[in-house]
């Protein structure tokens, strides 16, 4: 019986890793992997590594690597050894460690722990089918395990470059610690012989794993739940060569809402295509943490990556999975954006979408335009759930006001020629009075429709139309002071001339 226990390992010093796969774009489950083992090794004064394992050749994307570190730093993950930054344990590519694996390869096969397979890929394909046909386990039949060296000598000859194969035990057991799920018991006779050097010179999963963790001396090892297949295999290639085992931690996966697999069908999009669209980091993060830990039954809401380091514990993750709520991670960007980030700090990061949309230019702070911009953005962070919104929220405060109908202008139980003179009397006020004072000019407004024999609502309505070109607006009197004097009288001018037009039609 085999056992991934060491003894050692909790009293090194922590070393972490990321270490995701260049095929594609970095989506949320990886980016909570990720953030779980950052914290980890913050918490404990560790190292936090980022390792790229690129050696799937065929599905590698150059740009995959740019979008995995800028995911990362987006949303607030620093490493201290890895790509940009390089380190002692160095190369951070698998594709530059090739000799590496090479050697530890023939290491494993000179020890007799590994074995050469010269079995051409058509073979395992016809063995395959067979087996399925026979309704039986697919896996390698072992044809090559106990080859002599004049039949593999005969197979070099015929040209036939090998791979590598691990020689898992016939019999006994594996059994494997995992910090969250506690011991699991793997029978030896139903693991397979896996390879772990292609015939192209580049490591299964199964080796570099292995090889990279040891070498880079990583204590703890965090990854998906997927891999605990695989976990006894890695265990047992540890033991092939002697070392010490790190600590294992699988985290649990992140389901689709039906409780299905997470993918891009389900709208699981890659982690920089939610700042693409307007969510804040701090959001973000605080929803994937939550995604299988919590610190207690009330608190859900830590703001600064501090307060996560000292709060978070591998010991309240659940190895239970959970459900990715997309309503959920936007209502705690909602949250952000309306109750936690200070204004001047959600002003700055709403300006480049202002400023991309064309409603304003380079805006330095301490001028009147950026106080009129954070003015604005005063008004509408209530209703405002992704920075994205913000163009049009707030579009009719740097731009012309939407184009819209002269119907919008006359409330029910109402004339044209009524509203016309309301309108007449209030700009006459607001070129009187101005507009800086809200609550002086709401007075006079309220005072006005008294004497006109109009509601509240039948003459805000018009007025809210006139300046914004909308039937909802910000409130009226914040919404007036905003867009200041002169262009709130353009706008009662443009609006009574509308009504003007529509008359005498």
């Amino acid at each position: 019986m085999t056992t991934s226990t060491s003894d050692d390992a909790a009293a090194r010093r922590v070393r972490v890793r990321f270490a995701p796969s260049p095929t594609g774009d970095l989506h949320v489950g990886g980016l909570r992997s990720a953030l779980f083992t950052w914290l980890f090794a913050r918490k404990h004064d560790g190292d936090f590594i980022l390792r790229i394992e690129d050696t799937d050749r065929r599905r590698y994307k150059e740009e995959s690597v740019e979008s995995i570190t800028g995911a990362l730093r987006w949303i607030g993950l620093d490493w201290d050894e890895g790509p940009e930054v390089g380190g002692s344990r160095g190369p951070y590519f698998q594709s530059e460690r090739l000799p590496l694996y090479q050697e530890h390869a023939r290491m494993l096969v000179e020890s007799g722990h590994a074995y050469e397979c010269f079995c051409s890929p058509e073979r395992l394909e016809a063995l395959r089918a067979e087996q399925v046909a026979r309704k039986e386990p697919p896996g390698y039949d072992r044809l090559c395990r106990d080859l002599t060296e004049e039949e593999r000598a005969v197979k070099r000859a015929e040209g036939i470059t090998p791979v590598i194969r691990f020689k898992v035990p016939l019999d006994g057991t594996t059994v494997v610690r995992d910090e969250l799920r506690g011991e699991i018991s793997y029978d030896n006779r139903l693991l397979e012989d896996a390879v772990l050097l292609k015939s192209d010179g580049f490591p299964t999963y199964h080796l570099g794993v292995v090889v990279d963790d040891h070498l880079m001396e990583v204590s703890h090892v965090m990854r998906g739940e997927e891999w605990i297949p695989s976990f006894p295999l890695h265990v047992l290639i540890y033991e092939a060569f002697g070392w010490d085992l790190p600590l294992f931690y699988h985290l649990p996966v992140i389901l689709s809402p039906e409780g299905g697999k997470l993918s891009k069908r389900h709208g699981a999009a890659s982690a920089l295509q939610y700042k693409q669209e307007g969510y804040l980091p701090e959001a973000l993060r605080n929803y994937l943490v939550l995604q299988g830990w919590s610190y207690d039954d009330r608190e859900e809401f830590f703001p600064t990556l501090d307060e996560l380091v000292e709060k978070f514990s591998m010991e309240r993750v659940s190895p239970s999975p959970s459900k990715y709520n997309f309503d959920k991670v936007l209502w705690f960007n909602q949250q952000y954006i309306n109750h936690i980030i200070e204004l001047d700090d959600l002003t700055r990061r709403t300006l480049p979408w202002l400023q991309e949309a064309g409603l304003v230019g380079e805006v330095a702070e301490g001028t009147p335009e950026y106080a009129r911009v954070r003015d604005a953005v005063g008004l509408i962070k209530d209703k405002m759930r992704l920075l994205g919104e913000a163009p049009e929220l707030l579009s009719f405060f740097f731009a012309d006001a939407d184009e819209y109908a002269p119907e919008l202008l006359i409330p029910k139980k109402t004339e044209p020629a009524q509203i016309a003179t309301a309108l007449t009397r209030v700009r006459d006020i607001v070129a009187e009075a101005g507009v800086e004072d809200e609550e002086a000019l709401e007075a006079r407004l309220r005072s006005l429709g008294d004497e006109l024999g109009l509601k509240a609502g039948q003459l805000f309505m018009p007025i809210r139309v006139a300046v914004s070109g909308r039937t909802v607006s910000p409130g009226l009197f914040g919404t007036l002071r905003v867009l200041g004097r002169e262009r709130a009288l353009e706008r009662l001018d443009a609006a009574i001339g509308k009504l003007g037009a529509a008359t005498t039609a």
